[in-house]
């Protein structure tokens, strides 16, 4: 380090030694374009990700997995988790309770608010997530099971490796398990765009500082470990939207109670809302809680203050693992993960109901761990012991948690708590079902999944489409169809929003939404305000007549869905529109859809992806308390359709000249001519002919004022300006804007505007 600063001489401080380029800020950190404009619109986000990051970007990784033995696999994992290694010891000779964890803490970061989180990508492996305290030492977990990684490499992706081995962990501990879905793909590189909440950083961060004498020379450098970076612990926070955790750095709640209060009730009211709003109802959560601390032991033998930081602090020597512990050994009977130490049942790697027994049959007194955390012991001496972990002989008291007492002294948990004691068959398929949508939950619809485990029932949750069981109609029925759609009476911009309103509720997050079984029509979606109801209604009931005609009169028995015939005239609107501006085109189409049904539909959820701003259609509902300017929230739906930045730009421009807003309002509409597909809307914002004023101090309405006359023109919103205003966005809507930019704009938005019908198409894409 000497070396490298030459800390003799102060100039040299704040250089790097490479460039001689000037640092400034702390040592070793340049000012970045965000410390300079930490409000600016990060487009940047939609990039994330690339395939220059990808190793296996030319994977197959469906075939690839489907070659892999797969009964071996499952063999070679459940042979490792009895196999305990020197450096990290099993608790019990048995590493299955902490690769319950392991999966567990992997698919909990889900939230059903804008379905980020999840197991889907083993976002486990990178920061934040994989430095959070509350998944201490599962850096341990996945080096435990490096060598399966190793022995199948790109064959299994890490993400499904992680679920997998949960499942095998449960397997053989005596438990069922619902089955296993593989098709989760890694992602390359951390997550740089989900907000996981301010609250307080709960993570161990090491700073490098330097002290300065009275004349301002450096003097030693110094390492300064911080816990607590914000508010006291002890101040109460209410579960921050979208969130599903109580603050930053937990997967749910705090075990100890809300800062750590000891409060059974007030935990309850943080479990029951943290897993409402990871989708799971109040059976599901104490099922979860009930089956998961069946197994294993928590971790509390040293202060927390004690262990060193996390993996992304940890020093270079350490190879990526955090959380070194000073004490002992540093592991096995040392160990400190959560500080609460000890475990729930007599039999900590075998399925029973002891822990429900347990915690019924006994009162419990609050106590604390020699971490000093809140914890909770039998007051009957009598009650049962449970083995030591570690020496061999040794037996401890039981231990609960604050969390644990809530679901006795809640009385809806109570209630299902004792349902669970009195059928214990009952309990393991509600913990095997919960467990399964656990792990499962981000993944999306079935055609996703593969591999031999794939369970057979249809559940409500994977948001279930009847099987095609009609043949598909062919070019010539597309042909009648289409003209039969554009003599129906619908306007261009009426058919171009029912296709929209259709398929545009698709989040690539947890692959939900989408064109495919054309909910659109059903409950919650069909009253949305955002997709113009009233509206919506007249265009389905043309074209439910047209499909009803066309089926009942082919004699070859092929059919169309409505799903189908809403995307198809979508296609042809814009086909009339993109003829109106003179250029010719044909926009792709691909059948093959179904209908589903109200009964498959859980409405309740589905209300969840009703967005509370979308750029897209002018639309933002300032009732909600979701104060984000529009542009922020209208990056995040663009980043959630997987749109890049020039996808994002020229759809926008398509859908404000194709007269797309939610309330028909002109905001945006830059064009005399609207329902053809002009690339007018960039040609008025690139235009230097007219200047922008806010219509009030809110600035989220402008007017277009001519700056020769002083005559307004038109009017449009925040989420208009920003694709004039962002210099990155700017750039490309100078592209369409371009005097023989006109071929190139419905050429790009004819693009887009099929992958967005196409985005929830597995079954197409998977085949």
């Amino acid at each position: 380090m000497k070396e490298l600063l030459n800390i003799e001489n102060p100039e040299s401080l704040g250089k790097c030694p490479f460039r001689g380029t000037r640092i400034g800020g702390a040592l070793g950190k340049q000012p970045q374009i965000d410390d300079w404009w930490p409000n600016r619109l990060k487009v940047e986000l939609l990039h994330q990700d690339p395939p220059q990051a990808n190793p296996l970007s030319d994977l197959d990784y469906k075939e690839a997995f489907e070659k892999i033995d797969y009964e071996e696999l499952k063999k070679d994992i459940k042979r490792l988790l009895t196999d305990s290694k020197d450096w990290w010891p099993a608790d019990y000779g048995n590493y299955g309770p902490q690769m319950i964890r392991m999966a567990w803490h992997s698919a909990g970061t889900y939230r059903i608010a804008d379905g980020r989180g999840g197991a889907g990508q083993a976002m486990q492996r990178f920061a934040p997530i994989n430095s959070w305290w509350d998944n201490g030492n599962i850096d341990k977990s996945r080096r435990l099971i490096w060598p399966i990684k190793q022995k199948y490499g790109e064959a299994i992706s890490w993400a499904d490796l992680i679920v997998l081995t949960g499942n095998c962990a449960l397997e053989i501990m005596g438990f069922k398990t619902f089955g296993f879905g593989a098709g989760r793909r890694d992602a390359w590189e951390p997550d740089r765009g989900t907000y996981w909440g301010t609250e307080f950083w709960n993570g161990k961060t090491v700073y490098e500082t330097s002290k300065h004498d009275h004349n301002g020379h450096p003097g030693e450098m110094v390492t300064r470990n911080i816990r607590w970076i914000g508010e006291p612990k002890d101040q109460y926070y209410d579960l921050e939207n979208p969130l599903a955790a109580t603050n930053q750095a937990l997967i749910y709640v705090d075990p100890e109670g809300p800062n750590g209060n000891g409060n059974p009730l007030d935990s309850a009211r943080d479990i029951r809302e943290t897993f409402a709003r990871m989708a799971m109802n109040d059976e599901e959560t104490v099922a979860l809680i009930a089956g998961g601390h069946a197994f294993g032991k928590s971790h509390g033998m040293v202060s927390a203050e004690e262990i060193g930081p996390a993996p992304e602090g940890a020093p270079i020597q350490a190879m990526g693992m955090g959380w070194q512990n000073p004490k002992g050994t540093g592991f096995g009977k040392y160990t400190m993960t959560n500080g609460i130490e000890g475990s729930w049942t007599p039999n900590p790697t075998q399925w029973d109901n002891s822990y429900l027994e347990n915690l019924f049959k006994y009162e419990w007194e609050q106590t604390k761990s020699p971490a000093g955390a809140v914890q909770y012991k039998p007051v009957d001496p009598n009650a049962p012991k449970t083995p030591d972990a570690h020496e061999e002989g040794k037996m401890n008291e039981l231990m609960m948690m604050t969390s644990d007492l809530a679901l006795k002294d809640d009385p809806v948990y109570n209630k299902i708590c004792r349902k669970f004691l009195d059928d214990f068959d009952y309990f393991s398929d509600a913990f095997a079902r919960a467990w399964f949508k656990l792990t499962h939950r981000d993944m999306g619809p079935k055609d996703r999944y593969f591999g031999p485990e794939i369970p057979k029932e249809d559940l409500i949750w994977q948001d279930p489409i009847p099987k095609r069981n009609h043949p598909v109609i062919d070019s010539s029925g597309i042909k009648h169809l289409k003209d039969k759609i554009l003599n129906s009476g619908n306007s261009i911009s009426a058919l171009v929003s029912a296709a929209w309103s259709s398929a545009s509720n698709y989040r690539d997050s947890d692959k939900r939404g989408g064109a495919n079984g054309a909910r659109v029509r059903l409950n919650p979606m069909k009253d949305w305000e955002i997709n113009r109801p009233e509206e919506l209604k007249k265009v389905m009931a043309s074209l439910e007549s047209i499909a009803h005609d066309f089926n009942h009169s082919q004699s070859d028995g092929k059919k169309v869905s409505l799903a189908d015939l809403i995307v198809l005239g979508g296609c042809a609107a814009i086909e009339k529109s993109a003829s109106a501006a003179g250029i010719s085109i044909e926009v792709p189409f691909t059948t093959g859809r179904m209908d589903t049904t109200q009964e498959l539909t859980d409405a309740e959820s589905f209300d969840w992806l009703k967005p509370v701003s979308d750029g897209f259609r002018n639309y933002h509902n300032d009732q909600v308390g979701f104060h984000i300017p529009p542009e922020h929230i209208f990056l995040d739906r663009a980043q959630l359709l997987t749109l890049t930045a020039p996808e994002w730009t020229v759809l926008v421009g398509g859908l404000r000249v194709l007269d797309q807003n939610y309330d028909h309002s002109k905001l945006g509409v830059f064009t005399d001519r609207p329902g053809v597909l002009t690339n007018d809307f960039f040609r008025v914002l690139t235009s230097m002919d007219y200047e922008w004023v806010p219509v009030d101090d809110k600035e989220m309405i402008f007017n277009l004022n001519d700056r020769k006359s002083g005559e307004t023109r038109y009017k449009a919103s925040r989420c208009d300006l920003i694709f004039g205003s962002n210099a990155q966005l700017r750039n490309i809507a100078e592209v369409y804007a371009a005097d023989n930019g006109l071929h190139r704009f419905i050429k790009d938005f004819v693009k887009v505007w099929d992958k967005i019908m196409m985005l929830d198409r597995y079954d197409v894409k998977n085949a």
